[in-house]
């Protein structure tokens, strides 16, 4: 075969592939979830934010960035190990994404810090979540056998 072709028929299939991604990543996205902007710390200043949607789970939180083509979410933090922080107001260059009625918190799971954005009715439903959560020492038994 001509080598003009070959090269044609990968990038063909290489952009099909691409398209599948994005379709795919495209219906997840539009099965809902929680507005939310997200991003891992250390960050410096504004930086660093992730726009995506929130999904609870009964035992994790998952967030998807809009503009990722990964297949699964990019972000997963167990509901056991959430620690809330510092809630603040945006500062600076932040108000470029964000408007003040906006409250961000400061997370942390398993060692890793996140902050994550909210509107007043997803930061309730967020701290709703995770206040309701079962005690540590709350174990299933397992029936006797």
């Amino acid at each position: 075969m001509h080598t003009g072709l070959i090269a044609l028929i990968i990038l063909v299939v290489l952009l099909a592939g691409i398209v599948a991604a994005f379709a795919y990543r495209l219906t997840v996205l539009r099965r809902g979830g929680t507005a939310a902007i997200m991003r891992v710390l250390p960050s410096d200043g504004g930086t660093g934010w992730r726009h995506g949607i929130i999904r609870y789970g009964d035992n994790t939180l998952v967030f998807f960035k809009l503009s990722s083509l990964r297949p699964g979410p990019d972000y997963r933090l167990g509901r056991q190990d959430i620690h809330v922080g510092d809630r603040r107001t945006p500062r600076d260059t932040e108000f470029d994404i964000m408007t003040p009625d906006i409250a961000v918190l400061g997370l942390s799971d398993s060692g890793k810090n996140y902050e994550m954005a909210l509107d007043r009715s997803a930061l309730t439903a967020f701290l709703s979540w995770v206040e309701s959560r079962p005690s540590g020492r709350s174990r299933r038994r397992r029936p006797a056998a």
